[in-house]
């Protein structure tokens, strides 16, 4: 019988769920854990894997939040036989590095997107270089962001960006409301690439930037380095066929 640690979020529905289950199979701190089960939605799966990126523990997620594309269904009866055949995905995290106007460097990961957005009445003036390369000279918009497979269906398809296949070792760079170029999309980007984002006039056009929206923004920005960050491995867990392949391909039929 494996170890489960259980996690929960404040959501009554998921602490009635973390009572019922750790009275059914018992409970273990994360470090003596074979398995992390985490009950909440999305948000709460991110940061159960940010909580526990330096131990190398499976989590498995049951949906017990209101957006559950990293979750399982939830049962209470039948985990132990879930778990057992579970499927395990493997994702790397951005790494981003935002400089600030006082010359602060401010580090953070995220498993979904780093993205820039404006802080003011004006749209941002950004300028986008891709491995020392620059590639785009001045986009204005409302912002823009780079976004992993994991969490292309999130912000990065809110802003319609592109679904991505978890094997495609790909990024999207993605802007929101681009108004110059008129309606850009945005751009499909090698996984090992590094993209460095410019703020152009930060004094007259502010931007923040933000790591999966989990801490306070970085306000006052005048530039983002982002980059995968593969020495970082989180693994999840998914109920055979519905797992994250599965569930981007269907995603894209609805």
């Amino acid at each position: 019988m494996q170890a489960i640690a259980f996690a929960a979020s404040t959501a009554p529905l998921a602490e009635e769920a973390l009572a019922r289950l750790t009275e059914l199979y018992g409970t273990v701190p994360p470090e003596q854990a074979d398995v992390i089960v985490a009950l909440g939605g999305d948000g709460f799966m991110l940061q159960t894997l940010h909580g526990h990126r330096d131990m190398d523990v499976p989590v498995y997620g049951m949906n017990r939040g209101t957006i559950g594309f990293l979750m399982n269904e939830y049962s209470e009866d039948d985990l132990l036989e879930r778990l057992a055949a579970a499927e395990e995905e493997v994702i790397n995290p951005l790494a981003m590095t935002a400089l600030s106007k006082d010359g602060t460097a401010h580090h953070a990961l995220a498993i979904n997107e780093v993205s820039l957005l404006r802080a003011g009445p004006q749209a941002a003036k950004l300028r986008i270089c891709v491995d020392g390369r620059e590639r785009m000279p001045e986009l204005v918009c409302d912002g823009a962001l780079v976004a992993t497979p994991a969490g292309s269906t999130a912000y990065n398809y809110s802003a319609h960006g592109p679904i991505l296949p978890i094997g495609a070792d790909v990024l999207a760079l993605t802007a929101m409301a681009a108004f110059r170029p008129r309606r850009w999309r945005g751009a499909l980007l090698p996984k090992g690439a590094t993209v460095r984002i410019d703020v152009l006039e930060p004094e007259k056009r502010p931007v923040i930037a933000d790591a999966d929206s989990r801490r306070e923004s970085v306000r006052e920005v005048v530039s983002v380095e982002i980059r995968s960050e593969t020495a970082v491995r989180h693994r999840l867990l998914f109920d055979p066929g519905h797992g994250l392949e599965e569930r981007l391909t269907r995603e894209q039929f609805v």
